[in-house]
């Protein structure tokens, strides 16, 4: 099942392979881009002196042996930009790309679950690039310093790589409503280029200002500084990699766990509006989607946090702390804990089964439903009640001051009714390995919501994921990559008229 919009918007008619050459330039440059970054780690190894160092230069070097003459030969100029189609088979191609290299430190490396194991390995990787920040690792407090840096710059490249997919792409193929907001960055016209690069330059400079900012924050607050560093790279992009086991529980003096919730936050705002802000709208971080969010975060952090009290589980502080920490965690998708939440409760853990499938706002690193397409999902369900209750009356659909066209409206339930279907099949698939359903219903959840931790003894915020049978892992990272693409995005290469013209 495929939303009929996306063929509306894939005017192109040739029946040559969509642009392969083009395709290859460009996942080339990524990879070698890609290559690159793992120099980064490989200096921290060697620096700690880490035998480990090894593992990255073997796999830079072979990343850069296979991308090198993929770009040389296929290299091109690309001044018309990228057709529909192109933009289709490259989206999902380079991420699957990135995934499998950067799975290569993790199997080359001599530590834990990972070394020498194709399905952990590749798990891990998946697991950052979509900053899901679901782990195989245990003993992360013991772990190379080079390892622990490259989960952290994973987060962050997957970061900003899903903020310019959900900008710059998925408005202009109108997936899951997302031509609503649709900008400058989505437009492939000459007139808008010098737009492009100046929102794109921005965005680049907001990203990077606000991990400066977390890391000093962080550094500041009592953790040392390789630990700020690693763990501002995967707040501010909402992954939820840590240094650590206990995730952010092992930290707590200083007001560390709030100002995280901050930066988590920060993370899960549209940047478009940062872009906006800084060009003298002083209002534009006050978005609706914003605002929803925010409210929608006080009124679960509040529900927990009295329960917290009112339980004799925590005092006030620490009660609201913890409340307000983890619902931000789970709700942005970024996956850290303060606390083993799962043992809250029945119902605290009714309650995180529910924030799982929330997400953050469209255009930023969070993952999951997303904001907006739960704001018109309400619309929707308001107009029809009125409907029911004055058959005569005309209740136009408005979001935002505008009235919604059929085919954002079309997008959105059809995204909705695809991410249930295949959320119900992952399930199902989890279950067929012999996990218990609460294993495999919040695996499910977790992997197409990129949010992380699961619930349960196995998955939970104090779990870890290396027990699954190696099926199960490679179900989830189906997962994970479909639910970071936008489900469509990979679909539609799987319908044979996409490939017919």
């Amino acid at each position: 099942m495929v939303d009929p919009i996306l063929y509306r918007n894939l005017a192109f008619r040739s029946k040559s392979a969509p642009g392969i050459k083009a395709i290859l330039f460009l996942v080339g440059l990524v990879l070698l881009a890609t290559a690159a970054m793992m120099l980064f780690p490989m200096a921290v190894d060697v620096y700690y002196g880490s035998d480990d160092w090894q593992a990255f230069a073997a796999s830079s070097i072979l990343t850069a042996l296979v991308a090198a003459p993929l770009t040389y030969n296929s290299r091109q100029a690309l001044k018309a930009g990228l057709t529909l189609r192109q933009a289709f088979t490259l989206t999902p191609l380079s991420w699957f790309s990135v995934a499998v290299v950067s799975g290569l430190p993790f199997f080359f490396s001599d530590y834990g679950s990972v070394s020498g194991n194709v399905s952990n390995a590749f798990f891990e990787a998946v697991s950052g690039i979509t900053t899901t920040g679901a782990t195989v690792i245990s003993g992360l407090d013991h772990a190379p310093r080079g390892l622990l840096i490259w989960r952290a710059v994973l987060q962050w490249m997957g970061g900003i790589g899903i903020i310019a997919t959900a900008i710059a792409i998925l408005p202009a193929l109108g997936i899951g409503g997302m031509q609503l907001f649709r900008t400058e960055s989505s437009d492939r016209s000459e007139k808008a280029m010098p737009r492009v690069r100046q929102i794109a330059t921005t965005i680049g400079l907001v990203y990077l200002g606000l991990t400066v900012l977390a890391a000093l924050v962080y550094w500041l607050a009592g953790m040392p500084p390789f630990e700020a560093i690693a763990h501002a790279l995967t707040s501010i992009a909402t992954g939820g990699y840590s240094t650590s086991d206990g995730s952010f529980g092992t930290w707590e003096a200083n007001g560390i766990q709030w100002w995280a919730a901050a930066f988590m936050l920060s993370g899960s705002i549209p940047f478009v509006l940062y872009v906006r802000f800084f060009a003298g709208e002083t209002k534009a971080l006050w978005d609706r989607q914003v605002k929803t969010m925010l409210a929608f975060i006080a009124v679960a952090a509040s529900i927990l946090g009295l329960w917290l009290v009112f339980s004799g589980q925590y005092g006030v502080e620490a009660a609201f702390r913890h409340a307000t920490f983890n619902v931000v965690s789970v709700v942005t998708t970024t996956g850290f804990a303060s606390a083993d939440y799962a043992s809250w409760g029945n119902a605290a853990v009714g309650v995180f089964f529910g924030l799982l499938f929330v997400g953050g706002c469209t255009g930023s690193t969070s993952g999951g439903v997303k904001i907006f397409r739960l704001e018109v999902m309400a619309v929707m369900l308001k107009a029809h009640f009125m409907r029911l209750l004055y058959p005569n009356g005309v209740f136009p659909r408005t979001y935002g001051g505008r009235v919604l066209d059929d085919d954002v409206v079309g997008s959105v339930v059809a995204f909705l009714t695809v991410f249930v279907l295949f959320y119900s099949a992952v399930t199902i698939a989890l279950m067929a390995f012999g996990l218990d359903f609460l294993t495999s219903a919040s695996g499910a959840a977790t992997a197409l919501a990129n949010v992380g931790p699961g619930l349960g003894e196995i998955i939970g915020p104090a779990g870890n994921f290396s027990s699954l049978p190696d099926g199960a892992k490679w179900v989830m990272c189906i997962g994970m990559l479909l639910g970071r693409l936008e489900l469509f995005t990979v679909l539609i290469l799987f319908v044979p008229r996409f490939w017919r013209g």
